[in-house]
Order: C-alpha cells, then structure tokens, then sequence
C-alpha cells in the first residue's frame, strides 16, 4: 500500500512499489469551487464543485489535481475510494516528485 520515507512522516502523501505518488483523499463533492482546504495526516482535504453523481465528481478531482500539480490528466488516476470520500490516487510519470507534490499541494491551500 503506502510507504513512506520514514515512520514518523505524518503526510498523506507516499509512494507505492513501482515509485508512483499516492496520495490519500479526503473528498468534500458538491462545493461552490475546487480547492484545497487542508492537509493531515488523514488525507488531503479536496473540495469538488461536481456533484457525486455517476462519477463526476471523481473526473472532476483527477482533472483539478492534475491541474494543481502541472501533470496531464492520464498522469492522475482514482486507485481507490470510487465511491467513498476517502480516495487514494496515484500520480504516475517520473517528471514530479513527492516533495514537488507536496510544495505545490501546500501552495494551493495557501491561494485558498
């Protein structure tokens, strides 16, 4: 599942087995506009503006973290939590790092 660099990191952000990023979710669907309201170790705290309804609001999240974090969309993708407000996703592609991840995760909470 998640690693982390060391035990005592208290981030929602890891890596898996095959070096991608995971990070863990806390969704809030159904908000005026995206953003970021916070991070813990719980997860990343995510407002979506789409609603939870046949996947939208999971498309909506893939596409705004993306966006958040400079990637394509298909660098992003829902692991897992299709259906619950606790998602994981995993950032693919060796052009970011988790500490990029992270700086630009901090950024957009502090816009907000």
């Amino acid at each position: 599942m998640i690693k982390t660099a060391s035990p005592s990191d208290d981030l929602p952000i890891g890596t898996d087995k095959q070096g991608n990023i995971v990070l863990k979710i806390q969704a809030k669907p159904g908000a005026k506009v995206n953003g970021i309201t916070g991070m813990d170790s719980e997860g990343v705290g995510v407002q979506i503006s789409a609603p939870p309804v046949e996947g939208e609001a999971n498309s909506e999240l893939v596409k705004y973290i993306a966006s958040v974090l400079g990637l394509r969309k298909s660098d992003v993708s829902l692991d897992r939590g299709s259906r619950s407000r606790q998602k994981t996703l995993v950032v693919t592609g060796s052009c970011i790092t988790k500490e990029d991840v992270l700086n630009k995760l901090k950024m957009e909470i502090d816009r907000n």
